[in-house]
């Protein structure tokens, strides 16, 4: 089978995350590969791919990249001083009225993310 074949086999036969808010797949166990839930429907009609289809190359996301591990007898210098200005300006944002939008209202009434205009829900 050609490789495209395979790709399109796969993508066509993927099951999405229950939660709609989530961009991931369901793997074989029946849990969401992005953020772990476990998928609602009939998991016996779940539409896994066949062992045979190749899904398009998967990367780890960053977050899961092994880290420097911290000295804990090192101390900091001097403490950090805190932007209080900043915590008002994250408490003063409009969040966008498109609850699957990740976006906040700008300046101009509209979202910074996906353009749409704020509607008072």
């Amino acid at each position: 089978m050609a490789k495209d074949t395979q790709t399109n086999k796969y993508w066509e036969s993927r099951t999405l995350c229950s939660d709609e808010s989530c961009i991931g797949v369901i793997g074989p166990d029946g849990r969401c590969k992005e953020c772990g839930k476990k998928y609602e429907g009939d998991l016996g009609r779940l539409n896994l791919p066949d062992a045979g289809a190749v899904p398009v190359e998967e990367t780890k996301p960053a977050d899961t990249e092994m880290a420097e591990p911290i000295d804990a007898s090192i101390e900091p210098d001097e403490p950090q001083p805190t932007d209080s200005r900043s915590d008002d300006d994250w408490e003063k944002r409009t969040l966008c009225s498109d609850e699957s939008c990740i976006g906040v209202i700008g300046p101009d009434g509209r979202c910074k993310e996906c353009g749409k205009p704020f509607e008072k829900g």
